[in-house]
């Protein structure tokens, strides 16, 4: 039987008015039934012009003051958020054939947080945020296994490698954020949170 919530939502939508809450109950549903990477996700972002980009980032953490992912601060990602600080990401979970988008604004992560989670990676991807000049030309791939001998010489220590200044985190403040869950006959289910000064207020929207 097909329990509903007091919207007429499937019960999957439950009967909550903080969005983050329901974001992880759903997380934790994907990471049961997602055979890869359930915090993938797709960011969209654009350029001082408008232009837009597209790309899937692993979410590393979120909370009720947004949504955390790593990368090179020189990355066509980062210059972009540097001249346009709105962005979008996008979840879809094939296997529960459900989507969450959230849009808001982006900040870096304190230096205090990105030490940390930087400090919880493993020697190999520490070497790798050194080594790579993200999305820069590479003439040849053996120029990068150059340079991560190099920088393994450098910080042969795996538990003493400090983080790039290049390398930080991006939170995505949210101002909306929308769960969408497949129905027949393309007949879909959408609830969208819109934050309010302080307050989430939540909407049925249309399929």
């Amino acid at each position: 039987m097909n329990q509903k919530n007091s919207l007429g939502l499937n019960s999957c939508f439950l009967d909550l008015n903080d969005p983050i809450q329901l974001f992880n109950v759903w997380m934790n549903e994907a990471k049961k039934t997602e055979p890869n990477d359930p915090n993938a996700l797709s960011l969209a972002t654009a350029d001082k012009n408008g232009t837009p980009s597209v790309r899937i980032v692993l979410l590393k953490d979120f909370s009720k003051d947004g949504f955390t992912f790593y990368t090179n601060l020189d990355s066509p990602k980062s210059l972009d958020i540097e001249d346009n600080p709105r962005a979008e990401m996008c979840f879809h979970w094939k296997s529960l054939q459900r989507q969450v988008r959230v849009f808001g604004s982006l900040n870096k992560t304190s230096d205090e947080v990105a030490d940390k989670y930087f400090s919880s990676r493993d020697y190999d991807s520490k070497i790798g945020a050194w080594a790579s000049e993200q999305s820069k030309t590479l003439q040849n791939r053996s120029d990068l296994f150059k340079r991560v001998d190099g920088f393994k010489k450098t910080y042969p220590e795996t538990g003493n490698v400090p983080r790039p200044e290049n390398w930080s985190g991006w939170i995505l403040e949210p101002t909306i954020i929308e769960f969408w869950l497949e129905g027949p006959n393309r007949i879909h289910e959408r609830m969208r949170y819109y934050k309010e000064l302080n307050n989430w207020i939540k909407k049925l929207l249309n399929p």
